[in-house]
Order: C-alpha cells, then sequence, then structure tokens
C-alpha cells in the first residue's frame, strides 16, 4: 500500500499538534477514539496544569507517607524512572523544582516569550531516590522535597500506548504523533511511514528533511519553542538536573530513533543535557540520531541517514 492511499487526521491535542495515521481507512474512526481515550487518562493522570490530576495530589502527598495511584500514574511514572536509568540522570523527573524555579509555573503558551518576574535561582534536582514504588500495592512515596514532573515522558509513553493498542485491537498498521514524538506500529505501508525533521523554520510548512521508519518511536526535543525569560535572563524548559539551570543550548534540535517513543524521547532529551558528550553517549545506547547547533550545522550517530549521500 503507498502512503497516497492512507488515512489520516491532524487535530490539536494538549496545545500542540496530534497525527493519526492509519493504513485502513476504514479504521480509522475507531483508531481515533482509542487515541483520544489514552490521551484523556494520561491528562488525567500527569497535567500538572489540571486542578484535578493525580500529579498534583502525589506531589502534595511528599513527606507524607506512601500515596496510592492508579495503573495509569504508575505505568507513567514506571516510565519515567526507565528514562532516568537509561540516561543515568540526564532525563530526570525530579526538575520540578528547577522549573518553578525558573518560572515555568503556567501552561507554556501563557508565559512562552514572556519575561517573568522574579530572580531565576537555581535548584539541583534530587534525582530518582526521593521516589519509592511499591508495585504490589500500587503505591508510590515522594521524599520531602521532592515533586515530579513526567510532561516530556508522559507525552512519549502517551504515543507507545494509543499505537500499540490500535495495532492490536484493529489489526492495522499506524502512527501516532504528539507534538514532534511519534510511535508507529504494525504493519507498515510499503517504503515505511515518512517522517519529517523539523524546527522553527518548519512552523511555516518547511521540512528540513525526511526519512523512513518501518517501526518504533521518534522524538524530538528543542531548546528554541519553550523559551521564556526570567527576569531578563534567557531560559528554555529541558533543565540539566546536576544544576538546576536550563541546559546549555549547544543542540537546538536533537530527533532520535529508538524501539520505542519514551527511549527516543528519554534519549533526545538526555542530548540537550549532555552537550557534545550527547556523540558519544546516544551510539553507546544503540539509537539513532540527528543533532543540530544553532547555526544550523548538523552531526548524525548512530547510522541516521544523510540526506546527500543517498543522492
Amino acid at each position: 500500500m503507498t502512503q497516497d492511499l492512507l488515512a489520516g487526521e491532524q487535530f490539536d491535542l494538549w496545545g500542540t499538534t496530534a497525527v493519526l495515521r492509519v493504513t485502513d481507512p476504514d479504521a480509522l474512526v475507531v483508531a481515533r477514539r482509542l487515541l483520544d481515550e489514552t490521551a484523556a487518562a494520561v491528562e488525567r493522570a500527569c497535567s500538572r496544569f489540571r486542578p484535578d490530576s493525580e500529579i498534583l495530589a502525589l506531589n502534595a502527598s511528599a513527606g507524607h507517607g506512601p500515596f496510592l495511584v492508579s495503573d495509569v500514574l504508575l505505568d507513567l511514572i514506571d516510565a519515567a524512572l526507565w528514562a532516568a536509568d537509561a540516561t543515568d540522570g540526564a532525563c530526570d523527573p525530579t526538575v520540578l523544582p528547577a522549573l518553578l524555579a525558573l518560572g515555568y509555573d503556567a501552561d507554556i503558551e501563557k508565559i512562552r516569550g514572556v519575561d517573568v518576574p522574579g530572580t531565576p535561582t537555581y535548584v539541583p534536582s534530587p534525582g530518582t531516590g526521593g521516589i519509592g514504588v511499591d508495585r504490589e500495592s500500587r503505591t508510590v512515596e515522594l521524599a520531602k522535597g521532592c515533586a515530579i514532573d513526567l510532561g516530556a515522558i508522559a507525552k512519549a509513553r502517551c504515543t507507545d500506548i494509543a499505537a500499540t493498542l490500535i495495532e492490536a485491537r484493529l489489526s492495522v498498521g499506524c502512527v501516532v504523533g504528539l507534538g514532534g514524538d511519534l510511535r508507529a506500529a504494525g504493519q507498515a505501508p510499503a517504503g515505511g511511514w515518512a517522517v519529517s525533521v523539523c524546527n522553527d523554520a518548519a512552523a511555516a510548512g518547511a521540512s528540513l528533511e525526511t526519512v523512513s521508519i518501518a517501526g518504533g518511536g521518534v522524538a524530538t526535543s528543542s531548546t528554541s519553542l519553550r523559551r521564556w525569560q526570567r527576569d531578563g535572563v534567557p531560559v528554555h524548559h529541558i533543565v540539566d538536573p546536576r544544576t538546576g539551570r536550563a541546559a546549555s543550548a549547544v543542540w537546538s534540535l536533537v530527533t532520535v530513533a529508538a524501539e520505542t517513543c519514551v527511549a527516543a524521547n528519554a534519549m533526545s532529551t538526555a542530548a540537550v543535557v549532555w552537550g557534545d558528550d550527547a556523540l558519544y553517549e546516544l551510539p553507546q545506547r544503540g539509537v539513532s540520531a540527528r543533532l543540530e547547533r544553532p547555526d544550523c550545522t548538523v552531526e548524525r550517530v548512530g547510522g541516521w541517514p544523510d540526506p546527500e549521500q543517498a543522492r
């Protein structure tokens, strides 16, 4: 089946763009319902901008003993703990106090490009040692002063869950994408799924390059899009857990392909924190990546294809 015969939708979700494509047009309506249900469950579990979310109650329980969580939140926390371990702590869910100290205390659309008042302070992350999980009792215990943010990993995990659910329930090949993170599951069309790598210029419809994948996940982390100022100091949303500061902008855009979207997201986030060391760290972890510097020069590692060599 060629890609022009596939069915798909593009729509707004969580302040970003969601994409759904399936190999059987008759499956699209049910596939969209499965994606919507998955996204709603994830949002209820971990949106820190939703007053009734579980994550707010869990963070408020820090220092007060075990907290009973839903299966959905437990799954998301497991994904975040895996990401922290796989990146040696570079992708750390306990960066929330650091983000708040930098002024990220509201939805990004409210602070993007804004100079948030208050002197910037830097809060190193306590690390995942402050998160105790008892899977048998389905409880999570946070140490005093520990608070977690699952935003990026939850978005990636949502695509993994939805794509594999759609494939299992409907026996179709599919791609689910949320804000630049995507997961392909099931039988891909001939030639694979076309994935565009985009940066700020792509907002006007320009694509930097396109690659094809047969399955797995692709995720992009950028230091350009979620930016604001704190008392005149430019900051962005990817924090170095060791310092509590916005990570140095060695890379303006990192795109990673891995077995799952969670793995791709964890590695793309960690690459920003690692800086130049990412050129060594990413191949050691068996992933392919495209890394772009602020001056638009590009590095490719782990077998990421070079479009110039393909011509």
